[in-house]
């Protein structure tokens, strides 16, 4: 889908100037994305959007848990665990496809006993205080045009999908597909509904939404980082690595699928931590768990 760069230009500067575009340390990438794709008017397509590291410098659960760190839900020795069960998880899931399903009982068993509204409210607390600096402007603005286009974006992570929600609208986006928790009388039971959102997962559910919404994903478009977002990138007729990890910038050059990278020679070392923590913070849930129960009779709840 080409693109006139004129006609990007104008409405990323309309953008720039209703402060609608995100700029920040993480990226400035306008000059890129006016010579990227003009994204044709069509209300049968979408754009698919993972988040970790395509939408926004390093990892979003890795930032709420540092959130919640701050305000003393967790030590720092907790945040460890996580850090530790995210890498491990990063390094093995593409190779272990079981290791996602044998987590299933284990992931967001840490806010068992949380109230819904508590976590919403952290969730929007945590990403004006610690993530909304880390959005790559060029990938918002890559969004953005789909936007101007009457397309629908959705984000889909494998974060709860309460934080991919509030992600979505503070970024002005359609909504957000994410690991969905069980939730009874308004209470986190610690069990997922369903399987973490993850790999194939992110494949099935953007074509079960497309189902829903009437979209053609043969025109609809799909933007990660990620070799394990290969199936989501697959189902769609137009797939872009953004900031890719080498193996999937390998499987783009085989596919001949876009690359956008955002990341400069700073910027991109500043991310590799974050990365590395990713989707497997989910998995860390029991260890982490396990020692807030070792420290409190009652099930860890929100402070006021």
């Amino acid at each position: 889908m080409p693109i006139r760069p004129s006609t990007a230009a104008l409405a990323l500067r309309r953008r720039r100037q209703s402060g609608r575009i995100v700029t920040s340390p993480a990226g400035w990438a306008v000059a890129e994305v006016e010579a990227a794709l003009e994204v044709p008017a069509d209300p049968a397509a979408a754009a698919f959007f993972d988040v970790d590291n395509t939408m926004m410098q390093g990892a979003s659960i890795y930032y709420f848990a540092r959130g919640l760190a701050k305000r003393k839900y967790f030590t720092s020795g907790d945040l460890v665990r996580f850090a530790y069960q995210q890498a491990r998880f990063r390094l093995l899931a593409s190779e272990h496809a079981g290791t996602v399903t044998n987590a299933k009982s284990a992931a967001l068993a840490f806010i068992a006993g949380w109230q819904v509204e508590d976590m919403e409210r952290l969730c929007e607390e945590i990403f004006d205080e610690l993530m909304a600096d880390r959005i790559w402007s060029g990938t918002r603005a890559l969004a953005q045009l789909h936007l101007d286009a009457g397309q629908r974006v959705w984000l889909v992570t494998a974060a709860p999908v309460e934080l991919g929600r509030i992600i979505a609208q503070r970024l002005g986006l359609t909504g957000a597909i994410g690991t969905v928790a069980e939730i009874r009388d308004g209470v986190y039971t610690g069990r997922l509904v369903g399987d973490l959102m993850h790999g194939p997962e992110k494949a099935a559910a953007i074509t079960a939404l497309a189902a829903v919404e009437g979209l053609d994903l043969h025109r609809c478009a799909a933007y990660s980082d990620s070799v394990n977002d290969t199936p989501m990138l697959s189902t769609v007729g137009y797939a872009v690595a953004v900031n890719p990890d080498p193996a999937l910038q390998r499987e783009a050059r085989r596919r001949g699928w876009e690359i956008r990278d955002f990341r400069t020679g700073r910027k991109a070392a500043k991310i590799v931590v974050p990365a590395a923590l990713a989707t497997g913070v989910l998995m860390g849930g029991v260890a982490t768990a396990a020692a807030l129960r070792r420290r409190r009779r009652t099930p860890v709840g929100p402070v006021g």
